[in-house]
This record gives C-alpha cells, sequence and structure tokens, in this order.
C-alpha cells in the first residue's frame, strides 16, 4: 500500500506527522478474450397445463411482456418446446429449477410444474 504523510498538529503523540495508508488502486482483471458461456433454458410442452399457466409463469419467472409470452406459448405448443431464456448457466439453472418449482396448473388432469431443461446455446 501507498503511504501518504500529512504534517499537522492533529494528533500531538506523533510529533506533527500522520500516516494515512491508501489503498492501492484495484487492478481490472486481464480480459482472456474468452467469452461467457450461454444457455438455453428450453420449456416442453405439456397437455397438463394451460395457456393461461403457461403465460402467466412466463411473465412472473421472466418478467417477458405479454406478446411475449403468448407468442411462446404458442411455440411450446406447435413445436413443443420453446427457449424462453438465453443466460449464463448458473442463471438458466436457476430459471428452469423456478419452473420446475412454480405449480401445478388449476385443471384437474395438472400433477405439477411444466418440465424444463437447459442446453448450451453454441
Amino acid at each position: 500500500m501507498d503511504e501518504m504523510h500529512f504534517d499537522g498538529p492533529d494528533d500531538p503523540d506523533d510529533g506533527g506527522t500522520s500516516t494515512v495508508v491508501a489503498p492501492k488502486k484495484q487492478q481490472k482483471a486481464e480480459s482472456t478474450g474468452r467469452e461467457v458461456p450461454k444457455y438455453h433454458v428450453i420449456l416442453w410442452d405439456s397437455d397438463d397445463h394451460t395457456f393461461d399457466y403457461v403465460e402467466k409463469m412466463l411473465r412472473e419467472l421472466f418478467g417477458h411482456t405479454k406478446k411475449d409470452c403468448e407468442e411462446i406459448a404458442k411455440n411450446v405448443d406447435k413445436d413443443g418446446r420453446a427457449i424462453v431464456l438465453t443466460t449464463t448457466k448458473e442463471h438458466a439453472e436457476l430459471k428452469r429449477d423456478q419452473i420446475h418449482a412454480y405449480g401445478k396448473d388449476n385443471l384437474e388432469a395438472s400433477k405439477g410444474s411444466m418440465w424444463a431443461t437447459i442446453e448450451s446455446a453454441d
């Protein structure tokens, strides 16, 4: 650490000189030139869940707009799956787990939450 000395009458025991230790500037980590790998959160189709359930879940967990939620719900129904988010691995795992924990639909046939997985975006 760098030391700075100040002359002054602030402390009679130090002979008129005070020492203040100033922290060194933090150095930024050098960029390795590699990007953080990205992962898709994939929502899988389920006959046990309504469009309203899917749209509400997407709004609450992902903050998607109503229009985006409707589009994703249609894609899940049509294609059997849809990407709901692309992010870091840790965040993707969290969002997948939140989908699994969201709970069942109000339909009598619904036995639980929807299914989601993550996969590399590469």
